[in-house]
């Protein structure tokens, strides 16, 4: 019994009279208990951070003076013309004169595209349907781009420079891409009769006169390039096991010669799905080395075999995109109440005036003053040797002296992996582009 009461009062004095000594250390412990949240503090505290107007008194935080408005915006194709002089082709490069690059800001300054389309043009999926090389021209070169719903394209043409004019523009469907979608592409090449004068000939350029067996003759090889052939000696670093070096040639034509300042000039004109880099201007020089007497006929035949071949491609000077086709687009959404063909024939006569100003006078008058074609007949294709040796790079004419300049500034149709997608279907393209050839192109 004894025991038990001590028990008890040991128990009752722990819980009433024992205090533990605190720790000496001047620290004080953390209060691990977590406070109760309380909203109004929390609303009372942003409160004070911001001034009686409502703004921000933090800069980094200052609200936005602006609201952000969306601008609807639609696909495009927009058709545009541009003499290739003093520039440096087509397509944009860094630090260089081109036309797209000249294109952008009259765009940007119209207040057609933003600052990150201009820096980033892939954002409006802008898509060219061929590129142009250094010093080649375009009357009719076409676009696909999105821009604003209501757009007014008279600015930009104000803000361009007057080599570069915008003849029209169309609203095209959603996925509409101009190079893709394109079926065919018609250049012409400007050039003096006297370059087919027969070698040992002593005639200027001023008296030179093409007769009607040399025309007849022209055109006449001119059709052997019609069809499906494998171009690989017309480009560069292709050999013949490529699929895509396969092309389709619609039709090719000399056209009757015409005097300009006092000199006899022709023009021939070549129609074809798509053409390799510099596929024309071979064609071209290999054509002015048959009718000269340069080489023989075996050796023209001999381009479209296995053999490789040593092709000089003629000067770009006189090389022009006259026209892209979209044959198939116009069969397809011209008549669906919604969309238009892309045909333009409503601008023909300002292109016609654009080219008589600014594309002929300068082909003209670099013929006439500088002798360009004939300075080339003499210095390169008379002395040309067309067995290529082994290792040659099927080019002996130095404009381009890297890989990047040849797969950047394509004076034809660039042509990369899309195209092996067209070459393996170039049988059924031949039949159609055949049938829409007779039927529906004008010549």
């Amino acid at each position: 019994m004894l025991k038990i009461l001590n028990l008890f009062c040991i128990q009752k004095f722990t819980q009433t009279s024992y205090k533990p000594i605190r720790s000496m250390s001047t620290t004080a412990q953390p209060d691990l208990k977590k406070p109760k949240y309380d909203g109004r503090t929390k609303k009372r505290k942003w409160e004070e951070r911001r001034s009686d107007k409502g703004v921000g008194l933090y800069p980094e935080k200052k609200a936005c003076e602006e609201p952000f408005v969306r601008v609807k915006r639609r696909k495009y194709a927009i058709l545009l013309g541009y003499s290739g002089v003093d520039y440096y082709g087509m397509q944009r490069n860094p630090s260089t004169k081109t036309i797209e690059e000249d294109l952008f800001k009259a765009l940007l300054k119209a207040d057609l595209i933003t600052q990150e389309a201009y820096e980033q043009i892939q954002v409006i999926q802008f898509q060219r349907a061929a590129r142009t090389d250094k010093g080649v021209s375009a009357a009719r070169q076409v676009v696909s781009i999105k821009l604003p719903e209501e757009v007014d394209i008279s600015k930009a043409n104000e803000l361009l420079p007057e080599v570069i004019r915008i003849f029209g523009i169309k609203r095209v469907t959603k996925g509409f891409n101009s190079k893709s979608q394109c079926d065919g592409r018609t250049y012409t090449y400007m050039l003096p009769t006297v370059a087919f004068a027969k070698s040992d000939s002593k005639e200027t350029q001023e008296t030179f006169r093409l007769s009607d067996t040399v025309f007849n003759e022209i055109n006449e090889l001119l059709t052997h390039f019609k069809g499906t052939k494998n171009f690989h000696n017309f480009t560069c670093k292709k050999n013949a096991n490529d699929p895509s070096a396969k092309r389709y040639i619609v039709s090719f034509e000399c056209e009757p010669p015409v005097i300009r300042k006092g000199v006899e000039f022709v023009v021939l004109k070549v129609k074809g799905q798509s053409f390799m880099l510099h596929q024309i201007r071979k064609m071209v020089g290999i054509t002015l080395a048959v009718i000269k007497g340069y080489i023989s006929m075996d050796m023209f035949n001999k381009a479209w075999t296995q053999d490789k071949l040593n092709i000089p491609r003629a000067p770009g000077l006189g090389l022009v995109l006259e026209k892209v086709h979209y044959d198939r687009y116009n069969f397809r959404y011209g008549k669906d109440g919604i969309h238009e063909t892309l045909e333009w024939t409503e601008v023909d006569e300002e292109v016609n005036a654009f080219k008589e100003k600014y594309i002929y006078p300068t082909i003209i008058d670099s013929e006439v003053n500088e002798k360009i074609m004939l300075g080339w007949l003499e210095n390169r294709l008379s002395t040309h040797n067309f067995e290529a040796l082994e290792g040659d790079t099927q080019d002996s004419d130095n404009e381009h002296s890297s890989d990047e300049e040849d797969k950047d500034d394509n004076c034809e149709t660039d042509v990369k992996t899309n195209d092996v997608e067209t070459t393996n279907k170039v049988d059924l393209v031949e039949s159609n582009v055949a049938k829409y050839d007779e039927s529906n192109v004008k010549p």
